[in-house]
């Protein structure tokens, strides 16, 4: 059986600045991380009892689930050495291994291009979801702060930060399209991350949120998020010019090699193959925004709805599927059909209408997607499963 679907390797190259002034100023910073499929034998996510089939539709469903989050968005001191660290692919989103505190204490967290803070259960835990790891204890990290709510930290939330007028420390509710959410203390505190040499590099005072009221469909092996976005308080923007406001990473197919996610000096992507398309600076800030102007299948070229409009597109690491608008995906579905001689079967456990069954290798048309300045050929596992 296979069933369309599509994803793209994704490169970033993101130019910011520290969004807090510093006299000591941080020195340039350049680390890569793993990205490990989560239905990867070497996930230590795997469940062998699932079938190919479950993996799918749960991923499926997710997806869409992280589509109403952009769309209700919409409407309202580290060392010279390269930095890296593990990330596991994890029910088609990518969580990332870092430490917290000051002694360093191991969590896993969803990478997230589509959010920005980067937060954790902790200790006491009012209602949190179950988690595989020892949630975080802050009162055992002698470098965990409650930040004050006049602090530019706290004001870096905006609207997602509240005061507090027993104590005048700052809160943080945090809201995502699947219903999802978070709240808790915003804090700062120091962040482990690996490098390329095997020797931890610290940055210290970042600021995060401590949940003690938390919920997410990501299941139990996440003991958050780790923002990657394009505001004020995520991952990126906090180290700042450290990292010259760089990273990027590339996403393997399950059951290969380890994903990576570069920063700083090792985030150049370049060599033979290599394209790019302009990031557009549009709001809300946290989203990056790319322009898909068309998408060819075999001969056939078809325009993308609005593809005069710079920045029609978000890149998602949170999410597994391309998502495309309604009638432009039957388009290309329709395109796809017609090139492929092979009996269609709809699958009601997969959610996908382009299906087929067949007991030998079907050959798959060629799917390109054209960005603005960048054509991204899709081979068939970017598109069939």
């Amino acid at each position: 059986m296979a069933s369309l679907l599509t994803s793209v390797l994704l490169s970033l190259c993101l130019f910011s600045s520290p969004i807090f002034s510093n006299a000591n100023a941080k020195p340039k910073l350049g680390f890569t991380a793993d990205l490990i499929h989560r239905d990867s034998p070497k996930s230590p996510f795997y469940n062998p009892a699932e079938t190919p089939s479950q993996r799918m539709r749960n991923a499926i469903h997710r997806s869409f689930n992280r589509a109403f989050h952009f769309s209700n968005l919409s409407e309202k001191g580290a060392s010279l050495n390269a930095l890296q660290t593990d990330i596991t692919k994890y029910f088609g989103i990518y969580l990332m291994n870092v430490s917290l505190g000051t002694p360093p204490v191991p969590i896993m967290a969803a990478a997230d291009t589509g959010s920005d803070l980067i937060w954790t259960q902790c200790k006491p835990c009012d209602d949190c979801y179950t988690q595989v790891d020892p949630l975080f204890d802050p009162k055992a990290s002698s470098t965990y702060k409650d930040v004050s709510c006049p602090s530019s930290q706290c004001r870096a939330l905006k609207d997602d930060a509240s005061c507090s007028k027993k104590d005048n420390t700052c809160s943080y509710s945090m809201n995502y399209g699947d219903n999802s959410y978070s709240r808790g203390n915003v804090a700062v505190d120091t962040l482990t991350l690996g490098s390329t040499d095997n020797r931890p590099v610290q940055v210290k005072n970042i600021i995060i949120g401590c949940g003690h009221e938390n919920a997410v469909t990501f299941r139990n092996k996440s003991s958050g998020i780790v923002g990657l976005g394009g505001g004020a308080v995520s991952l990126i923007k906090q180290l700042g010019d450290s990292i010259e406001g760089k990273f990027s990473y590339c996403l393997v197919p399950e059951n290969d090699q380890t994903s990576k996610i570069s920063f700083g000096t090792n985030a150049v992507v370049s060599g033979p193959g290599t394209v790019s398309t302009p990031l557009v600076v549009k709001s809300p800030e946290t989203f990056y925004f790319i322009t898909l102007k068309s998408i060819t299948v075999g001969s056939k070229n078809m325009p993308t709805p609005g593809s005069d409009i710079k920045g029609n597109m978000v890149i998602d690491s949170g999410t597994t599927l391309t998502l495309l608008p309604g009638k432009y995906y039957f388009q290309i579905e329709s395109a796809v059909a017609s090139l492929i001689d092979a009996e269609r079967s709809k699958d009601e456990r997969i959610g996908s209408s382009l299906c087929y069954n067949a007991t030998a290798d079907l050959k798959f048309p060629v799917i390109t997607m054209h960005f603005d300045g960048a054509d991204v050929k899709l081979d068939s596992y970017n598109s069939f499963f």
